[in-house]
């Protein structure tokens, strides 16, 4: 139910069914659950996309039981832009649902000018998350990540940090992204020893990238670590959007710097058209099995995607209705996959 706000635009009653049809699965060995599909704001939700889809996006994913929203310091554009916005949102619509909602945001990467606003430095972090929780209005976020490994600086310092941000009550959980699995492993063992848990890693996943298969799941299994798989639909090749050509609006015309035309190659584009019949025999959308396969593995907590428009979430979200492969299907991707 919705009724009209003093802006115009109509406030937000949450649909009352939002629980009945998500599932959800727990993070590692902890108490925390997450659903199995979370909303990524790192595209569509900067200060150049157009926030009332922003805003619409956000409702229809909590109306669908999509209770993690995840973020990062210099999601945008510019740099901020997706918090700012999500913290407008937050306050409008979700405030009075806080503890229904488990929030992250992360650091790592370029912020700002100088030698503190990148990578892993105990100053680093700490100043990026209270800018964060400054953007959104926030007083904590449910999981800081570190956004990627830092060769510089000591893992005692970053971890240190994470876990000081635990004990300050600025973040509930912590976790790491795109970190292999020997610094996994030795994270894990640092965060122990000062009694913070690490709760989950985020690391980049599909059928075309399985870096995490070469010892990491392995790692996240042993340690009981959950995990949150980032680009499940390889930044939408995974899809049927490129199958008849480049679409005017698609990522790799629009912004080249997360995906390159040149990479949509004849070669990827038949194995995207054998995978796309076995969804079709599947009843699903390519882009739904896509999302299947990455949730086959226990290890795989939830996936994140990122979607511009109503209609791809609720796909995305459909995908849950048939998660099974049998072992042919799994064979008939894995000779696709491997073939030249």
């Amino acid at each position: 139910m919705q009724i009209n706000d003093s802006s115009g635009i109509k406030s937000y009653l949450p649909s009352t069914s939002r629980y009945d049809q998500m599932k959800y699965r727990r993070c590692g060995n902890s108490g925390l659950l997450l659903p199995l599909i979370s909303l990524g704001l790192w595209h569509n939700f900067g200060h150049t996309d157009d926030f009332n889809n922003a805003r619409n996006l956000l409702r229809t994913a909590f109306d669908h039981g999509i209770t993690h929203f995840d973020l990062a310091n210099n999601y945008g554009p510019p740099y901020g832009a997706a918090e700012d916005n999500f913290g407008r949102i937050f306050q409008k619509d979700f405030k009075h649902l806080r503890d229904e909602l488990v929030i992250s945001s992360k650091a790592g990467w370029d912020m700002w000018p100088g030698p503190y606003g990148n990578y892993g430095s105990r100053k680093y972090l700490i100043a990026s998350l209270d800018q964060s929780l400054k953007r959104m209005g926030l007083d904590y976020v449910d999981i800081f990540y570190h956004h990627r490994p830092d060769p510089d600086t000591p893992l005692e310092e970053t971890m240190g940090a994470l876990h000081h941000i635990v004990q300050q009550g600025k973040a509930l959980y912590v976790g790491i992204s795109q970190y292999n699995a020997e610094d996994t492993a030795k994270a894990y063992d640092i965060l122990k020893q000062m009694g913070t848990p690490l709760l989950i890693h985020q690391p980049r996943y599909n059928m075309f990238d399985r870096w995490i298969e070469d010892g990491l799941l392995d790692v996240l299994g042993q340690k009981g670590i959950g995990s949150i798989a980032f680009s499940p639909l390889e930044q939408g090749i995974l899809t049927n959007k490129y199958l008849n050509g480049m679409p005017a609006d698609s990522r790799a015309v629009k912004d080249a710097r997360y995906l390159k035309s040149d990479q949509i190659t004849p070669e990827i584009l038949k194995k995207v058209q054998s995978l796309n019949e076995i969804a079709s025999n599947r009843n699903q959308s390519l882009a739904q099995m896509a999302l299947a396969w990455v949730l086959r593995d226990q290890k795989i907590t939830t996936v994140l995607v990122g979607v511009s428009k109503q209609k791809q979430l609720l796909d995305n979200i459909s995908a849950l209705a048939n998660l099974e492969f049998t072992a042919e299907e799994l064979n008939q991707i894995e000779t696709i996959l491997k073939s030249n």
